[in-house]
């Protein structure tokens, strides 16, 4: 599903996916590289977004 241009105007731009993991330190927030802008964004839905393990590879488990 791709992010509504209005939505990705009102967010917080990170510009690195460190910079947003630092902010999501002290909530129960995740972060994602927006398909519009190219930046990260914080989001709060977990509903079909599948958050790799650390450690495993998707692409060598087949």
């Amino acid at each position: 599903m791709r992010t509504r241009l209005s939505v990705c105007a009102r967010k917080r731009r990170f510009g690195s996916a460190d910079e947003a993991i630092a902010a999501t330190a002290q909530t129960d927030l995740r972060h994602y590289r927006c398909d519009r802008c190219g930046a990260f964004h914080l989001t709060s839905r977990r509903k079909g977004k599948r958050i790799p393990r650390p450690g495993i590879r998707m692409d060598a488990a087949r």
